[in-house]
Protein backbone atom coordinates (compact mmCIF):
# COMPACT_ATOMS: atom_id res chain seq x y z
CA UNK A 1 0.00 0.00 0.00
CA UNK A 2 2.90 2.14 0.91
CA UNK A 3 4.30 1.58 -2.58
CA UNK A 4 1.34 2.67 -4.48
CA UNK A 5 0.79 5.47 -2.30
CA UNK A 6 4.52 6.72 -3.39
CA UNK A 7 3.56 6.02 -7.05
CA UNK A 8 0.62 7.86 -7.29
CA UNK A 9 2.28 10.67 -5.50
CA UNK A 10 5.01 11.07 -7.58
CA UNK A 11 2.49 10.67 -10.84
CA UNK A 12 0.28 13.90 -9.28
CA UNK A 13 3.87 15.52 -9.15
CA UNK A 14 5.10 14.89 -12.46
CA UNK A 15 1.62 15.73 -14.08
CA UNK A 16 1.74 19.29 -11.74
CA UNK A 17 5.06 19.98 -12.84
CA UNK A 18 3.87 19.45 -16.48
CA UNK A 19 0.98 21.50 -16.51
CA UNK A 20 2.60 24.05 -14.28
CA UNK A 21 4.90 24.93 -16.62
CA UNK A 22 2.35 24.98 -20.10
CA UNK A 23 0.22 27.81 -19.49
CA UNK A 24 1.48 29.08 -23.05
CA UNK A 25 2.69 25.67 -25.85
CA UNK A 26 3.15 26.69 -29.58
CA UNK A 27 3.66 22.84 -29.94
CA UNK A 28 -0.13 21.92 -31.60
CA UNK A 29 1.17 18.16 -30.88
CA UNK A 30 -0.56 17.36 -34.39
CA UNK A 31 3.27 17.92 -36.39
CA UNK A 32 2.12 22.00 -36.30
CA UNK A 33 2.48 24.92 -34.44
CA UNK A 34 0.97 27.94 -33.45
CA UNK A 35 2.70 31.82 -33.25
CA UNK A 36 4.11 33.12 -31.13
CA UNK A 37 6.71 30.20 -30.40
CA UNK A 38 7.24 32.28 -26.94
CA UNK A 39 4.78 34.15 -25.55
CA UNK A 40 6.93 36.16 -23.02
CA UNK A 41 10.09 38.82 -23.48
CA UNK A 42 12.63 37.49 -25.09
CA UNK A 43 13.53 40.58 -27.04
CA UNK A 44 15.35 40.70 -30.31
CA UNK A 45 15.94 37.19 -30.36
CA UNK A 46 18.82 35.58 -32.28
CA UNK A 47 19.74 31.87 -32.87
CA UNK A 48 22.68 29.57 -33.95
CA UNK A 49 22.08 25.88 -35.04
CA UNK A 50 25.05 23.74 -33.90
CA UNK A 51 24.84 20.03 -35.14
CA UNK A 52 20.99 19.23 -33.99
CA UNK A 53 20.57 21.92 -30.88
CA UNK A 54 19.54 25.39 -31.59
CA UNK A 55 20.32 28.01 -29.24
CA UNK A 56 18.56 30.96 -28.30
CA UNK A 57 19.89 34.77 -26.19
CA UNK A 58 17.54 37.71 -26.46
CA UNK A 59 18.10 40.90 -24.99
CA UNK A 60 18.07 41.64 -21.32
CA UNK A 61 18.95 45.54 -20.71
CA UNK A 62 19.41 45.77 -16.74
CA UNK A 63 18.18 42.78 -15.59
CA UNK A 64 20.86 39.88 -14.31
CA UNK A 65 21.64 37.74 -14.59
CA UNK A 66 21.46 38.49 -18.41
CA UNK A 67 21.55 37.23 -21.88
CA UNK A 68 19.51 34.19 -21.20
CA UNK A 69 20.42 30.74 -23.33
CA UNK A 70 17.46 28.28 -24.20
CA UNK A 71 18.26 25.53 -26.13
CA UNK A 72 15.72 23.62 -28.43
CA UNK A 73 15.77 20.45 -30.26
CA UNK A 74 12.97 21.42 -33.34
CA UNK A 75 12.88 25.27 -33.16
CA UNK A 76 9.72 25.37 -31.70
CA UNK A 77 9.84 23.65 -28.01
CA UNK A 78 12.39 26.41 -25.95
CA UNK A 79 13.70 25.43 -22.35
CA UNK A 80 16.20 27.57 -21.02
CA UNK A 81 19.73 26.38 -19.94
CA UNK A 82 21.44 29.25 -18.89
CA UNK A 83 22.56 32.49 -18.80
CA UNK A 84 25.90 34.03 -20.01
CA UNK A 85 25.88 37.06 -18.46
CA UNK A 86 26.16 36.33 -14.71
CA UNK A 87 27.30 40.41 -13.56
CA UNK A 88 26.97 43.22 -15.71
CA UNK A 89 29.95 45.48 -16.17
CA UNK A 90 30.77 48.25 -15.22
CA UNK A 91 29.95 46.96 -11.95
CA UNK A 92 30.06 50.15 -9.70
CA UNK A 93 27.38 51.02 -12.87
CA UNK A 94 24.96 48.25 -12.67
CA UNK A 95 25.31 47.41 -8.97
CA UNK A 96 22.30 50.33 -8.80
CA UNK A 97 19.56 50.00 -11.09
CA UNK A 98 19.82 51.44 -14.85
CA UNK A 99 16.12 50.56 -16.56
CA UNK A 100 16.35 50.46 -20.32
CA UNK A 101 20.13 50.35 -20.22
CA UNK A 102 22.34 47.53 -20.57
CA UNK A 103 22.59 44.61 -22.73
CA UNK A 104 20.62 45.84 -25.99
CA UNK A 105 20.55 42.90 -28.90
CA UNK A 106 22.61 40.38 -28.67
CA UNK A 107 24.30 38.05 -31.49
CA UNK A 108 25.06 34.73 -31.10
CA UNK A 109 27.09 32.38 -33.36
CA UNK A 110 29.65 29.54 -33.42
CA UNK A 111 33.19 29.65 -34.98
CA UNK A 112 36.16 27.29 -34.53
CA UNK A 113 34.32 25.04 -31.83
CA UNK A 114 33.13 27.94 -29.79
CA UNK A 115 30.00 30.24 -29.21
CA UNK A 116 30.05 33.61 -29.26
CA UNK A 117 27.98 36.55 -28.34
CA UNK A 118 28.22 39.78 -29.12
CA UNK A 119 26.41 42.41 -27.28
CA UNK A 120 26.13 45.99 -26.90
CA UNK A 121 26.08 48.23 -23.76
CA UNK A 122 24.75 51.68 -25.72
CA UNK A 123 26.52 53.97 -22.98
CA UNK A 124 29.84 52.00 -23.22
CA UNK A 125 30.19 50.05 -26.35
CA UNK A 126 30.56 46.57 -27.63
CA UNK A 127 31.45 43.69 -25.73
CA UNK A 128 32.22 39.41 -26.68
CA UNK A 129 31.83 37.00 -24.50
CA UNK A 130 32.54 33.03 -25.23
CA UNK A 131 32.10 29.61 -24.31
CA UNK A 132 32.97 26.07 -25.21
CA UNK A 133 29.45 24.99 -24.27
CA UNK A 134 26.66 27.06 -24.35
CA UNK A 135 25.50 26.32 -20.83
CA UNK A 136 28.52 27.98 -19.75
CA UNK A 137 30.90 28.51 -18.87
CA UNK A 138 30.95 31.73 -20.69
CA UNK A 139 34.34 33.95 -20.28
CA UNK A 140 34.44 37.40 -18.86
CA UNK A 141 32.91 40.23 -21.33
CA UNK A 142 35.56 41.91 -23.09
CA UNK A 143 35.04 45.49 -24.70
CA UNK A 144 36.10 45.09 -28.28
CA UNK A 145 34.69 48.33 -29.33
CA UNK A 146 34.59 50.77 -27.02
CA UNK A 147 32.12 54.05 -27.90
CA UNK A 148 28.77 55.82 -27.22
CA UNK A 149 25.80 54.58 -29.33
CA UNK A 150 27.36 51.80 -30.66
CA UNK A 151 24.04 49.01 -30.71
CA UNK A 152 23.70 45.75 -32.40
CA UNK A 153 26.60 43.99 -33.33
CA UNK A 154 27.03 40.96 -35.95
CA UNK A 155 29.92 39.08 -36.63
CA UNK A 156 30.75 37.39 -40.03
CA UNK A 157 34.09 35.30 -40.39
CA UNK A 158 34.62 35.10 -44.17
CA UNK A 159 35.97 32.00 -46.39
CA UNK A 160 39.40 33.49 -46.38
CA UNK A 161 39.76 33.64 -42.08
CA UNK A 162 38.86 37.62 -42.62
CA UNK A 163 36.27 38.67 -40.03
CA UNK A 164 34.10 41.70 -40.16
CA UNK A 165 31.40 43.08 -38.07
CA UNK A 166 28.24 44.96 -39.21
CA UNK A 167 26.47 47.29 -36.21
CA UNK A 168 23.72 50.60 -35.66
CA UNK A 169 23.52 53.27 -33.82
CA UNK A 170 21.74 54.87 -30.89
CA UNK A 171 20.27 58.08 -31.56
CA UNK A 172 19.56 58.95 -28.25
CA UNK A 173 23.81 58.24 -27.87
CA UNK A 174 25.18 59.41 -30.97
CA UNK A 175 23.16 61.85 -32.16
CA UNK A 176 23.40 59.55 -35.27
CA UNK A 177 20.55 56.67 -36.02
CA UNK A 178 19.30 54.75 -39.12
CA UNK A 179 22.74 54.00 -40.57
CA UNK A 180 24.62 50.61 -40.77
CA UNK A 181 28.14 50.22 -40.54
CA UNK A 182 30.55 47.45 -41.56
CA UNK A 183 34.36 47.48 -40.41
CA UNK A 184 37.15 44.92 -40.08
CA UNK A 185 37.67 42.48 -36.91
CA UNK A 186 40.47 40.88 -35.40
CA UNK A 187 40.38 37.04 -36.73
CA UNK A 188 39.80 36.04 -33.31
CA UNK A 189 37.32 38.29 -32.56
CA UNK A 190 38.58 40.33 -29.68
CA UNK A 191 39.39 43.50 -31.29
CA UNK A 192 37.05 45.33 -33.88
CA UNK A 193 38.79 48.55 -35.82
CA UNK A 194 37.56 51.93 -36.11
CA UNK A 195 37.47 51.92 -40.13
CA UNK A 196 33.87 51.92 -40.37
CA UNK A 197 32.28 51.98 -44.17
CA UNK A 198 28.34 53.00 -44.30
CA UNK A 199 26.39 50.46 -46.40
CA UNK A 200 23.38 52.04 -46.04
CA UNK A 201 21.43 55.27 -45.05
CA UNK A 202 18.00 54.33 -43.84
CA UNK A 203 16.34 57.93 -43.49
CA UNK A 204 14.71 57.64 -47.15
CA UNK A 205 12.08 54.71 -47.15
CA UNK A 206 14.24 52.35 -44.30
CA UNK A 207 13.83 54.60 -41.03
CA UNK A 208 15.16 53.38 -37.65
CA UNK A 209 17.17 50.69 -40.11
CA UNK A 210 18.73 48.92 -36.75
CA UNK A 211 19.60 45.37 -35.28
CA UNK A 212 21.49 43.86 -38.28
CA UNK A 213 22.77 40.09 -38.84
CA UNK A 214 25.74 39.31 -40.95
CA UNK A 215 25.59 36.59 -43.40
CA UNK A 216 26.86 35.08 -46.33
CA UNK A 217 25.66 32.42 -48.92
CA UNK A 218 26.10 31.44 -52.67
CA UNK A 219 28.81 34.26 -52.97
CA UNK A 220 26.26 36.89 -51.74
CA UNK A 221 26.95 39.10 -47.99
CA UNK A 222 23.89 39.68 -46.64
CA UNK A 223 22.47 41.99 -43.70
CA UNK A 224 19.12 41.20 -42.37
CA UNK A 225 18.18 44.61 -40.66
CA UNK A 226 14.45 45.48 -39.43
CA UNK A 227 13.53 48.99 -40.40
CA UNK A 228 10.47 51.31 -39.15
CA UNK A 229 10.37 51.06 -35.55
CA UNK A 230 10.11 48.33 -32.86
CA UNK A 231 6.13 48.28 -33.48
CA UNK A 232 5.34 49.09 -36.27
CA UNK A 233 8.29 47.99 -38.70
CA UNK A 234 9.05 45.15 -40.90
CA UNK A 235 12.06 43.45 -41.93
CA UNK A 236 14.70 44.52 -45.04
CA UNK A 237 17.36 42.36 -46.53
CA UNK A 238 20.61 43.95 -48.30
CA UNK A 239 22.96 42.00 -50.28
CA UNK A 240 26.06 42.43 -52.49
CA UNK A 241 28.94 40.47 -53.76
CA UNK A 242 30.94 43.01 -52.20
CA UNK A 243 31.21 42.84 -47.96
CA UNK A 244 31.55 46.86 -47.85
CA UNK A 245 28.56 47.18 -50.89
CA UNK A 246 27.28 48.53 -52.83
CA UNK A 247 24.12 46.79 -51.79
CA UNK A 248 21.05 46.44 -53.07
CA UNK A 249 17.19 46.32 -50.47
CA UNK A 250 14.53 44.31 -50.84
CA UNK A 251 11.39 44.27 -48.17
CA UNK A 252 10.65 40.45 -46.77
CA UNK A 253 8.09 40.45 -44.68
CA UNK A 254 5.58 42.78 -43.44
CA UNK A 255 2.34 43.12 -41.34
CA UNK A 256 0.12 43.09 -44.53
CA UNK A 257 -3.55 41.83 -43.69
CA UNK A 258 -2.57 40.02 -40.50
CA UNK A 259 -2.89 41.15 -36.79
CA UNK A 260 0.91 40.65 -36.53
CA UNK A 261 2.49 44.35 -35.93
CA UNK A 262 6.28 44.97 -36.35
CA UNK A 263 7.19 41.66 -37.23
CA UNK A 264 10.76 42.16 -37.60
CA UNK A 265 14.47 41.69 -36.36
CA UNK A 266 15.68 38.38 -35.33
CA UNK A 267 17.44 35.11 -37.16
CA UNK A 268 17.84 33.19 -40.44
CA UNK A 269 18.28 29.75 -39.61
CA UNK A 270 18.64 26.02 -41.74
CA UNK A 271 18.10 23.18 -40.41
CA UNK A 272 19.71 19.79 -40.66
CA UNK A 273 17.29 18.88 -43.66
CA UNK A 274 17.83 21.80 -45.37
CA UNK A 275 14.46 24.16 -44.27
CA UNK A 276 15.23 27.95 -44.15
CA UNK A 277 12.95 29.60 -40.87
CA UNK A 278 13.41 32.94 -39.49
CA UNK A 279 12.67 34.31 -35.96
CA UNK A 280 11.45 37.51 -35.28
CA UNK A 281 9.48 39.44 -32.02
CA UNK A 282 6.11 41.15 -32.24
CA UNK A 283 5.93 43.81 -29.43
CA UNK A 284 2.43 42.94 -27.81
CA UNK A 285 3.00 46.60 -24.74
CA UNK A 286 2.84 45.15 -21.42
CA UNK A 287 3.79 41.21 -22.62
CA UNK A 288 6.51 42.69 -24.16
CA UNK A 289 8.31 41.58 -27.34
CA UNK A 290 6.65 38.15 -27.77
CA UNK A 291 8.73 35.65 -30.44
CA UNK A 292 7.41 34.36 -33.76
CA UNK A 293 8.69 31.33 -36.14
CA UNK A 294 8.53 32.13 -39.84
CA UNK A 295 9.30 29.36 -42.85
CA UNK A 296 11.36 30.87 -45.38
CA UNK A 297 12.60 30.11 -48.57
CA UNK A 298 15.19 31.66 -51.23
CA UNK A 299 14.03 32.99 -54.90
CA UNK A 300 16.31 34.55 -57.56
CA UNK A 301 19.05 34.75 -54.04
CA UNK A 302 16.17 36.76 -52.38
CA UNK A 303 14.43 35.58 -49.20
CA UNK A 304 10.91 34.87 -49.04
CA UNK A 305 9.59 34.82 -45.29
CA UNK A 306 6.15 33.72 -43.81
CA UNK A 307 3.59 33.35 -46.98
CA UNK A 308 2.87 36.30 -49.78
CA UNK A 309 -0.61 36.30 -48.93
CA UNK A 310 -1.69 39.70 -50.89
CA UNK A 311 0.73 38.16 -54.17
CA UNK A 312 3.06 41.73 -53.69
CA UNK A 313 5.66 39.64 -53.57
CA UNK A 314 6.25 40.46 -49.44
CA UNK A 315 5.69 37.50 -47.24
CA UNK A 316 3.65 38.19 -44.20
CA UNK A 317 3.49 36.19 -40.93
CA UNK A 318 1.86 32.79 -40.28
CA UNK A 319 -0.26 31.40 -37.48
CA UNK A 320 -0.16 28.25 -37.50
CA UNK A 321 2.08 26.08 -39.84
CA UNK A 322 3.87 22.75 -40.24
CA UNK A 323 6.80 22.86 -37.65
CA UNK A 324 9.93 22.55 -38.96
CA UNK A 325 12.00 18.87 -40.45
CA UNK A 326 14.65 18.82 -37.96
CA UNK A 327 14.67 14.63 -38.88
CA UNK A 328 12.82 13.94 -35.66
CA UNK A 329 10.12 14.39 -33.36
CA UNK A 330 10.33 15.87 -29.99
CA UNK A 331 8.06 16.06 -26.91
CA UNK A 332 7.00 19.80 -25.83
CA UNK A 333 8.61 21.90 -23.62
CA UNK A 334 8.62 25.23 -22.48
CA UNK A 335 10.53 27.63 -20.04
CA UNK A 336 10.43 27.28 -16.81
CA UNK A 337 7.94 29.45 -14.56
CA UNK A 338 7.18 27.89 -11.55
CA UNK A 339 10.01 27.41 -8.76
CA UNK A 340 9.27 25.13 -5.39
CA UNK A 341 12.51 26.74 -4.83
CA UNK A 342 13.94 23.03 -3.56
CA UNK A 343 17.43 23.07 -5.20
CA UNK A 344 20.41 25.32 -4.37
CA UNK A 345 20.02 27.24 -8.16
CA UNK A 346 16.92 29.70 -8.28
CA UNK A 347 15.25 28.57 -11.08
CA UNK A 348 16.68 30.30 -14.65
CA UNK A 349 13.50 32.07 -14.87
CA UNK A 350 14.55 34.34 -11.93
CA UNK A 351 16.34 37.90 -12.74
CA UNK A 352 17.14 41.04 -10.26
CA UNK A 353 17.00 44.48 -11.07
CA UNK A 354 20.49 44.58 -11.29
CA UNK A 355 23.51 42.67 -10.33
CA UNK A 356 22.81 40.89 -7.17
CA UNK A 357 24.03 41.60 -3.55
CA UNK A 358 24.46 38.78 -1.26
CA UNK A 359 22.54 39.89 1.90
CA UNK A 360 19.64 39.99 -1.11
CA UNK A 361 18.83 36.20 -0.38
CA UNK A 362 19.71 32.72 -0.89
CA UNK A 363 18.04 29.12 -1.09
CA UNK A 364 18.19 27.26 1.76
CA UNK A 365 18.74 23.17 2.21
CA UNK A 366 15.11 23.27 3.84
CA UNK A 367 13.36 23.93 0.77
CA UNK A 368 12.64 27.48 0.32
CA UNK A 369 13.97 30.48 -0.43
CA UNK A 370 15.13 33.23 1.98
CA UNK A 371 14.76 37.14 0.96
CA UNK A 372 16.05 39.24 3.72
CA UNK A 373 14.56 43.34 4.06
CA UNK A 374 16.84 44.94 3.03
CA UNK A 375 16.55 49.05 2.90
CA UNK A 376 18.02 49.20 -0.98
CA UNK A 377 15.19 52.25 -1.46
CA UNK A 378 12.94 54.07 0.55
CA UNK A 379 9.84 53.09 0.41
CA UNK A 380 7.89 55.43 -1.72
CA UNK A 381 10.74 54.77 -4.81
CA UNK A 382 10.29 50.48 -5.23
CA UNK A 383 10.50 50.81 -8.78
CA UNK A 384 14.68 51.49 -8.42
CA UNK A 385 14.79 48.77 -5.70
CA UNK A 386 17.90 46.60 -6.94
CA UNK A 387 16.56 43.63 -5.02
CA UNK A 388 13.51 42.72 -6.60
CA UNK A 389 13.34 38.83 -7.86
CA UNK A 390 11.06 39.20 -11.01
CA UNK A 391 10.38 36.68 -13.80
CA UNK A 392 8.74 37.33 -17.73
CA UNK A 393 5.26 37.11 -18.05
CA UNK A 394 4.89 33.70 -19.53
CA UNK A 395 1.29 33.98 -21.44
CA UNK A 396 -1.74 36.15 -21.82
CA UNK A 397 -3.45 34.45 -19.59
CA UNK A 398 -2.09 32.74 -16.43
CA UNK A 399 -2.02 32.87 -12.64
CA UNK A 400 1.05 33.41 -9.98
CA UNK A 401 0.50 31.98 -6.66
CA UNK A 402 2.98 32.34 -4.02
CA UNK A 403 3.21 30.76 -0.65
CA UNK A 404 5.69 32.76 2.11
CA UNK A 405 5.93 33.02 5.84
CA UNK A 406 6.94 36.36 6.89
CA UNK A 407 9.56 36.76 9.71
CA UNK A 408 9.69 40.01 9.97
CA UNK A 409 12.58 41.56 12.78
CA UNK A 410 12.37 45.52 12.57
CA UNK A 411 9.37 47.69 11.87
CA UNK A 412 8.54 49.11 8.56
CA UNK A 413 9.70 45.78 6.62
CA UNK A 414 7.63 44.22 4.29
CA UNK A 415 7.61 41.77 1.29
CA UNK A 416 4.98 40.72 -1.08
CA UNK A 417 3.91 40.04 -4.63
CA UNK A 418 4.37 42.51 -7.08
CA UNK A 419 3.50 42.84 -11.17
CA UNK A 420 6.49 45.64 -12.44
CA UNK A 421 6.31 48.03 -15.30
CA UNK A 422 6.31 51.57 -16.04
CA UNK A 423 3.69 51.59 -13.68
CA UNK A 424 3.32 48.67 -10.91
CA UNK A 425 0.64 47.49 -8.54
CA UNK A 426 1.56 44.79 -5.51
CA UNK A 427 0.69 43.20 -2.28
CA UNK A 428 2.23 44.34 0.61
CA UNK A 429 2.44 42.67 3.28
CA UNK A 430 4.26 45.38 6.44
CA UNK A 431 5.50 45.07 9.90
CA UNK A 432 3.42 48.46 11.62
CA UNK A 433 4.90 48.66 14.85
CA UNK A 434 5.08 44.73 15.69
CA UNK A 435 1.77 43.98 13.95
CA UNK A 436 1.13 42.85 10.14
CA UNK A 437 -0.53 45.21 8.02
CA UNK A 438 -1.93 43.93 4.20
CA UNK A 439 -2.54 46.05 1.40
CA UNK A 440 -2.42 46.94 -2.19
CA UNK A 441 0.51 49.70 -3.11
CA UNK A 442 -0.24 51.26 -6.88
CA UNK A 443 2.33 53.40 -8.61
CA UNK A 444 4.18 54.88 -11.46
CA UNK A 445 7.70 55.52 -12.76
CA UNK A 446 5.93 59.37 -12.98
CA UNK A 447 7.55 60.78 -10.30
CA UNK A 448 4.60 63.94 -10.58
CA UNK A 449 2.05 60.79 -9.61
CA UNK A 450 1.79 59.76 -6.01
CA UNK A 451 1.63 56.15 -4.79
CA UNK A 452 -1.97 55.18 -3.71
CA UNK A 453 -2.81 52.51 -0.99
CA UNK A 454 -5.49 50.34 -0.20
CA UNK A 455 -6.75 50.49 3.05
CA UNK A 456 -4.44 48.08 5.08
CA UNK A 457 -6.13 44.64 6.92
CA UNK A 458 -4.78 43.10 9.90
CA UNK A 459 -3.31 39.86 9.57
CA UNK A 460 -2.33 37.77 12.72
CA UNK A 461 -0.73 34.99 10.82
CA UNK A 462 2.58 35.55 9.16
CA UNK A 463 2.34 32.62 6.71
CA UNK A 464 0.30 33.69 3.88
CA UNK A 465 -0.73 32.49 0.25
CA UNK A 466 -0.46 35.66 -2.22
CA UNK A 467 -2.00 35.33 -6.03
CA UNK A 468 -2.53 37.49 -8.53
CA UNK A 469 -4.74 36.53 -11.59
CA UNK A 470 -3.59 38.02 -14.74
CA UNK A 471 -6.38 38.14 -18.16
CA UNK A 472 -5.94 39.32 -21.63
CA UNK A 473 -5.42 42.94 -21.83
CA UNK A 474 -2.87 42.21 -18.93
CA UNK A 475 -5.67 42.96 -16.27
CA UNK A 476 -4.29 42.30 -12.88
CA UNK A 477 -6.44 41.30 -9.95
CA UNK A 478 -4.95 40.04 -6.34
CA UNK A 479 -6.01 38.03 -3.74
CA UNK A 480 -5.21 36.46 -0.21
CA UNK A 481 -5.66 33.14 1.50
CA UNK A 482 -4.54 31.20 4.71
CA UNK A 483 -5.20 27.86 3.32
CA UNK A 484 -4.33 27.88 -0.35
CA UNK A 485 -8.35 27.30 -0.97
CA UNK A 486 -10.04 29.81 0.17
CA UNK A 487 -8.82 33.19 -1.62
CA UNK A 488 -9.85 36.75 -0.62
CA UNK A 489 -9.44 39.56 -3.41
CA UNK A 490 -7.75 42.66 -2.42
CA UNK A 491 -8.14 46.15 -3.84
CA UNK A 492 -8.66 47.07 -7.61
CA UNK A 493 -8.04 45.90 -11.22
CA UNK A 494 -4.49 46.73 -12.33
CA UNK A 495 -3.79 46.83 -16.02
CA UNK A 496 0.33 46.15 -16.26
CA UNK A 497 2.37 48.11 -18.71
CA UNK A 498 5.35 47.80 -20.09
CA UNK A 499 8.83 48.02 -18.38
CA UNK A 500 11.62 50.20 -20.26
CA UNK A 501 12.37 48.46 -23.40
CA UNK A 502 11.20 45.41 -21.77
CA UNK A 503 7.68 43.64 -20.99
CA UNK A 504 6.32 43.81 -17.13
CA UNK A 505 7.23 41.45 -14.96
CA UNK A 506 6.03 39.16 -11.87
CA UNK A 507 7.24 38.56 -8.72
CA UNK A 508 8.98 39.01 -5.28
CA UNK A 509 9.85 41.10 -2.94
CA UNK A 510 11.68 42.11 0.96
CA UNK A 511 12.69 45.94 1.89
CA UNK A 512 13.08 47.42 4.67
CA UNK A 513 13.10 51.47 5.53
CA UNK A 514 16.82 51.91 7.41
CA UNK A 515 20.18 50.11 7.49
CA UNK A 516 20.53 48.19 11.10
CA UNK A 517 23.22 45.52 11.74
CA UNK A 518 20.46 42.36 11.43
CA UNK A 519 17.15 42.43 9.48
CA UNK A 520 14.10 40.02 8.47
CA UNK A 521 12.99 38.05 6.59
CA UNK A 522 10.34 36.62 4.23
CA UNK A 523 10.74 32.21 3.52
CA UNK A 524 9.36 31.53 0.25
CA UNK A 525 8.63 27.90 0.09
CA UNK A 526 6.85 27.99 -3.57
CA UNK A 527 6.07 30.15 -6.22
CA UNK A 528 3.68 28.60 -9.21
CA UNK A 529 1.95 29.68 -12.36
CA UNK A 530 -0.74 27.89 -13.24
CA UNK A 531 -3.72 28.90 -15.87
Amino acid sequence: MKNIQIIFFLLYFLSFQKNNAQVWVSDNGDGTYTNPILHADYSDPDVVRVGDDYYMTASSFNCIPGLPILHSKDLVNWKIIGHALTKQPPFQTYDKVQHGNGVWAPCITYHNNEFYIYYPDPDFGIYMIKAKKASGPWSEPLLVKAGTGLIDPSPLWDNDGKAYLVHAFAGSRAQIKSLLVVCTMSPDGTKVNNDEVMVIDGHEGEGTIEGPKFYKRNNYYYIFAPAGGVPTGWQTVLRSKNVFGPYEKKKVLEQGSTNVNGPHQGAWVTTQTGEDWFFHFQDKGAYGRIVHLQPMKWVNDWPVMGQDFDKNGIGEPVTTFKKPNVGKKYSIETPAESDEFNTPELGLQWQWQANKQINWGMTTSLGYLNLYCQPTVNSKNIFNAPNLLLQKFPAEEFTATTKLTFNSRINGESTGLIIMGLDYSYLSLKNNDGKLYLSQKTGTFNKTVSESESKPISITENTIYLRVKVKKGAICSFYYSFDDKNYEKLGNDFTAVEGKWIGAKVGLFALGEKVTNDSGNVAVDWFRVTK
